[in-house]
């Protein structure tokens, strides 16, 4: 059988690339960081690739944001400009979406994250983000959400407007078309 999280070496060499440009492209994020060093990781860690290409193919634009001394991991957010295409019109989580009667979205945050191996954004780092510039001004993205929040039904998210960074609540049922997620990947 088929492994589906792997991906040929034709897919592999090609989002190297991909990942290569945007990392050359946007120093600015990576100040400090070689690129020689997180294509040795990638390349002696090609079963991470997979997430990485979900991101991308989704949208996401991943881009290297951080170096985690103490894990040795290179640190992945997704930094399209706005909220990434493939991942959005989407409610919270999976009883957000069980809980809407009509007119129900097709997925939810939590488990297109889980179904791609990748973590949603926290809010710490959703801010940390937009220090590198200027993401979801059109858009908004939700961030994990406290389990406190979650549990009287509430779920946060976050947006970059009048050149502020803003954390706003809804249910964790409602979906909005320019509303969809960012995630975070460590290899």
């Amino acid at each position: 059988m088929e492994n589906k999280k792997i991906i040929s070496s034709k897919q592999q060499e090609k989002l190297l690339n991909i990942l290569k440009s945007r990392f050359e492209n946007n120093m600015n994020r990576h100040r400090g960081i070689e690129w020689a060093k997180v294509q040795l990781k990638l390349e002696t860690n090609t079963d991470k690739l997979w997430a990485l290409c979900e991101m991308e193919k989704t949208g996401g634009e991943p881009d290297v944001v951080n170096f985690e001394e103490k894990s040795n991991k290179y640190i992945f957010y997704d930094c399209s400009a706005e909220s990434p295409i493939g991942r959005r019109s989407i409610c919270y989580d999976r009883d957000g979406l069980e809980s809407r009667k009509a007119h129900r979205p097709a997925n939810n945050a939590v488990d297109m994250a889980t179904d791609m191996g990748i973590e949603i954004l926290t809010e710490k780092q959703y801010f940390d983000l937009q220090k590198l510039g200027n993401f979801d001004t059109k858009t908004s993205s939700w961030v994990r959400t406290p389990i406190e929040i979650r549990k009287l039904g509430g779920a946060i998210f976050c947006d970059r407007r009048y050149n502020r960074v803003f954390t706003y609540h809804n249910g964790a049922e409602s979906y909005y078309g320019v509303r969809g997620f960012r995630g975070s990947f460590k290899v």
